[in-house]
């Protein structure tokens, strides 16, 4: 639907393709209910790369402790709560009748376009080329992948921002601000990467070891089936995230595997804490819950 912007319906004998021409707006949980800093945003999102190409923008919000933000936030929510209505601003808001007409004659207006001249058209190429030569540069530490969709994705915003000028041609601006934007949306990932690549050779064990736990008890059920059918993946994915195995089953795994009681140990916490699973010091024992 995104891609092909149209969406096909077989309803009551009716068989036809309708336009779906509109910008969407997600927003995209962990996969595990909270950020793990040791994955990448793909990773943590868990969603096709497929998907998320279709996406011009992408923001990486995270709620991270400050207490200025958290007293004013605490504030807000306290207030409200007590007296039933907003708390009262130091400045004059846009009124949302004026906010609807001024968005309604934006759309009413034709589609900016690029000029004919053919100026602007070789400064989008020229970026373009640009974006795709500084991300082979970057090799294996590039951030994203660059391909036509990125293209189509600058053209899309920049005749969004001609539009909100309320314009019917695009203009260098247009292009400079939609590429900034996505400059913005690439930051705001990157960020976080670099966070965990600079500890990667100290933190990074600790991923191997939860993977390992994972393939234990993944091999835990194979050893109780001899057989499944394609019926039965989706069952043992859910067996998967209800197995219990013991600690030292787990310690003898991870030890013949060159890594140390102390990195188990805080494997088995830091993702207990996740809520990846439940660790039981006094049974010795892990249940995984997701």
């Amino acid at each position: 639907v995104m891609e092909q912007q149209t969406v096909s319906i077989a309803k009551a004998g009716i068989t036809t393709s309708l336009n779906a021409r509109a910008a969407v707006l997600a927003a995209a949980n962990p996969a595990f209910g909270r950020y793990n800093r040791r994955k990448t945003p793909a990773q943590n999102i868990n969603l096709p790369a497929a998907l998320l190409s279709r996406f011009d923008l992408l923001f990486l919000l995270l709620d991270e402790a400050d207490s200025d933000r958290d007293f004013r936030l605490a504030q807000h929510v306290t207030y409200v709560h007590r007296t039933g209505k907003n708390p009262p601003l130091d400045f004059e808001p846009l009124d949302m009748k004026v906010l609807r007409a001024y968005i309604a004659k934006a759309r009413a207006g034709p589609d900016p376009v690029v000029p004919d001249d053919g100026m602007l058209g070789e400064y989008i190429v020229g970026k373009y080329l640009v974006m795709r030569e500084e991300e082979k540069d970057a090799g294996k530490d590039a951030s994203g992948y660059t391909t036509a969709r990125t293209l189509l994705s600058i053209l899309r915003l920049a005749q969004a921002l001609a539009r909100l000028r309320l314009e019917s041609v695009v203009v260098h601006e247009d292009v400079d601000e939609a590429i900034r934007l996505m400059a913005a949306s690439k930051a705001s990932i990157n960020r976080d990467d670099e966070d965990v690549n600079d500890t990667m050779a100290f933190r990074d064990p600790i991923s191997s070891i939860y993977a390992l736990i994972r393939s234990i008890a993944a091999e835990k059920i194979d050893e109780s089936e001899s057989e499944e059918d394609t019926n039965e993946i989706q069952k043992k994915r859910v067996r998967l995230n209800t197995q219990t195995i013991a600690v030292s089953r787990i310690e003898q795994r991870i030890l013949a595997s060159n890594f140390t009681r102390e990195q188990m140990e805080e494997c088995l916490n830091e993702y207990d804490q996740l809520n990846v699973w439940k660790y039981d010091r006094f049974a010795q024992k892990v249940r995984f819950i997701a």
